[in-house]
């Protein structure tokens, strides 16, 4: 996983719950990278999982939630990151409706061994989007702040549901309908 998805964790748990929860939660997830990152780094994905259950132990806070609320942070940080990317789009469906064919290639130019999730389009009108989302590693509700995030950028907001088609969260179906 790439270190710049920890280092915005990081920077997240501390300003929602202070630097000694951070010390906190890497001090007892026995880390091999011992908690130190670097952005273009690349971690692995176990370390993630260490400080997310550490952190849900901390502030008794459900994995699932923390994940949602990282993924509200995410898209903040990265569109601070990498400002030309969301400015190519004019709505978030179109944003969201070009995740695979411009935004996933634009992050594998950037960073060409880090492992994304791929997004399968169903059905797209001018008013919703149908997808599948597939990734090994189950972060769908990171996925569902991020799309969420999308609309909160563009002044919009939506109706947005999934349904698990795998139980360990791998492959999910997202319904997203912009209101009005």
């Amino acid at each position: 996983m790439k270190g710049i998805v920890f280092t915005e964790f990081l920077e997240m748990v501390e300003s929602s719950f202070g630097l000694e929860v951070v010390d906190n939660i890497i001090e007892n997830s026995e880390l091999p990278s011992e908690g130190i990152y670097t952005s273009v780094g690349t971690y692995d994905f176990n370390e993630m999982v260490h400080l997310i259950t550490n952190l849900s132990t901390e502030v008794s806070v459900p994995m699932n939630d923390l994940i949602y609320t990282f993924g509200l942070y995410l898209f903040t940080s990265l569109g601070k990151a990498h400002p030309e990317v969301i400015q190519s789009y004019n709505s978030p469906l179109a944003l969201l409706y070009s995740i695979e064919d411009h935004i996933h290639v634009h992050v594998k130019k950037l960073y060409p061994d880090a492992e994304l999730p791929t997004f399968k389009i169903l059905e797209k009108t001018d008013t919703s989007i149908s997808m599948i989302y597939s990734s090994s590693r189950g972060l769908y509700r990171l996925a569902h702040g991020l799309i969420e995030k999308t609309f909160e950028h563009f002044n919009g907001s939506a109706q947005i549901s999934y349904e698990l088609l795998k139980e360990d969260g791998t492959e999910v179906k997202f319904d997203v309908t912009q209101n009005g």
